[in-house]
This record gives C-alpha cells, sequence and structure tokens, in this order.
C-alpha cells in the first residue's frame, strides 16, 4: 500500500507535506516527488508507472496539467489538487475539466487534506484496516468542538 504524490514544482512541497501528514496518522505509506509535466515528463512517466503505488495525488496550479498527464499514464486513481495561483479558477478547471476516458477525481482549491482522506478511503476497498481508522477519525468530529476561523 502506497500513495505517490507529485508537485510540480518545488514551491509546491508545503502543500504536499499537509498529504503526508494526514497519511501518516493512518499509517499510509507516502512519497512526494517533484515533477513537471511540462519540465519533467520522462520523470512523470516513471513515477506514474511504479507498480507499488496504489493512489496518485497530483497538484498543480496554473495550467494544472499534473493530474491530467498522470492520469493519461496510469489505470490507477488520481486525486487532482487544484492549488491558488492567481485566481486559482484556471488551475480548477484545469482539473475537473478531462476529456473523457481519462477520468481525475479532484479535491478544492489547496484542499491537500482532503485528497489524502479520500486516498485513504480509495485505499480502504483493498486494506480493510484502514476502515477502523477513518470510523475513528471521523468520529473524532462529533467529539471535538471546532478550531475557531475552521470549516466545520
Amino acid at each position: 500500500m502506497k500513495v505517490t504524490v507529485l508537485v510540480g514544482s518545488r514551491s509546491d512541497l508545503e502543500q504536499a507535506e499537509k498529504v503526508r501528514t494526514r497519511l501518516a496518522e493512518f499509517e499510509v505509506p507516502c512519497e512526494v516527488h517533484v515533477a513537471s509535466a511540462h519540465r519533467t515528463p520522462e520523470k512523470v512517466d516513471r513515477l506514474a508507472a511504479d507498480p507499488e503505488t496504489e493512489v496518485f495525488v497530483a497538484m498543480a496550479g496554473l495550467s494544472a496539467a499534473l493530474p491530467g498527464a498522470v492520469a493519461a499514464r496510469t489505470l490507477r486513481p488520481v486525486i487532482g489538487v487544484p492549488l491558488h495561483r492567481g485566481l486559482g479558477l484556471d488551475s480548477l478547471l484545469s482539473v475537473v475539466q478531462m476529456p473523457p476516458g481519462i477520468p481525475v477525481a479532484s479535491v478544492g482549491l489547496d484542499a491537500a487534506e482532503n485528497a489524502a482522506l479520500l486516498a485513504v478511503e480509495i485505499l480502504a476497498v483493498a486494506h480493510p484496516e484502514l476502515v477502523g481508522r477513518l470510523n475513528a477519525y471521523r468520529a473524532r468530529w462529533h467529539e471535538e468542538p471546532a478550531a475557531p476561523g475552521s470549516r466545520a
């Protein structure tokens, strides 16, 4: 079981760390790589072919081509995280408006933690030990009051 996170540039590593941190809570192994769909397509090809990766999380801003580039090279689930650059609408539309036959699941702008949770839910289909961890995580939402300023 492994999730591979790809970011288009080093400036996106802070968002990738949010994915890694959330996945660690569920004891899900994660690798993070900087790989640009435009500048290092060979690296994207190599990472997308990794037989150990069960779910990919691809994060990018501006043209946000990375999630689609990964999805075009693998049959594994790809979760796209559009990153807020400028208006953010350009990256959001790039991730959600994929051509037929190349699906990418999408979460909201900068929603790295939701991408991690979606990855765990996908993995739970084949790894039942994650179901209990997800139930425990969700149960905390009923027990803990929302932090000030959070979207509870």
